[in-house]
């Protein structure tokens, strides 16, 4: 990543720079998930202009509202979700995703991030979105490759391919900018290796203390070495076919 590997260019200034890069260097290879997502949101939302019309559908807690900040930002969810993993924002709209009550040709932009897994009808909510934006208006989705079951029972796919995106968006009036894989085999490996040094440990007491020495061991090289090097050899891998998931621009025509 170029902004990181500038900081060596500098001998006095380096040290300055590392402390300042650090987190987001820790980011990129231990969440590089989320940190990967959350840098193309950003990208977009700057690209927006002032004053547009946004929609965040499935907002879930609205963490992408400050990006929007110059924009009329509303957000939508089914509100239905009671489990651990995220507390509701502030919803403007509460109800179906495939039944939002705004005019047609209302908003100028439509952002979707993580949620059509959670949705059984997934292609009744980019019919939505056809409806919603004006024409020339733009959708971005990311949703995942393969993921485990998580907020369930709202969990109803593993993940979506490309081809799903070319069909079912060409079939309601959408032309495709681009679908970007999220980092490919060896990210997603190096992901899942942090994975499973928790799925080995025992789980009575007992058990977990003499484990304790080899968990030590094995903790090394699962959730630090193999990620940092599953990072930088990520690189190599040039047409992604495993991937945690997809980022998606779309623009309806």
């Amino acid at each position: 990543m170029e902004r990181f590997a500038a900081r060596c260019q500098c001998p006095l200034q380096g040290y300055s720079v590392l402390a300042v890069n650090l987190p987001s260097l820790l980011d990129a290879v231990f969440r590089f998930n989320d940190f990967n997502r959350d840098r193309f949101i950003a990208e977009m939302a700057r690209s927006i202009p002032s004053g547009a019309r946004v929609l965040d559908a499935g907002a879930g807690p609205c963490r992408y509202k400050s990006l929007f900040a110059h924009c009329d930002y509303k957000a939508q969810d089914f509100g239905r979700y009671e489990g651990r993993e995220y507390e509701y924002g502030e919803l403007d709209y509460v109800g179906d995703i495939s039944h939002i009550p705004a005019p047609d040709g209302y908003f100028d932009f439509i952002l979707c991030t993580e949620v059509f897994e959670h949705l059984p009808r997934p292609d009744l909510a980019l019919e939505e979105f056809s409806r919603l934006l004006r024409r020339g208006g733009e959708v971005v989705i990311t949703a995942p490759l393969g993921a485990g079951i998580h907020m369930a029972p709202y969990h109803f796919y593993g993940g979506f391919t490309p081809h799903w995106y070319h069909y079912f968006l060409a079939a309601h009036n959408f032309e495709i900018e681009y679908v970007r894989p999220n980092g490919g085999f060896f990210s997603l490996y190096g992901q899942e290796s942090r994975r499973f040094l928790a799925k080995l440990t025992p789980r009575s007491p007992v058990a977990r203390l003499v484990f304790l020495p080899v968990k030590a061991v094995l903790g090394f090289w699962f959730t630090l070495l193999l990620p940092v090097i599953c990072h930088y050899l990520d690189r190599l891998d040039k047409d992604p076919e495993f991937t945690v998931g997809y980022f998606v621009r779309a623009r309806k025509i």
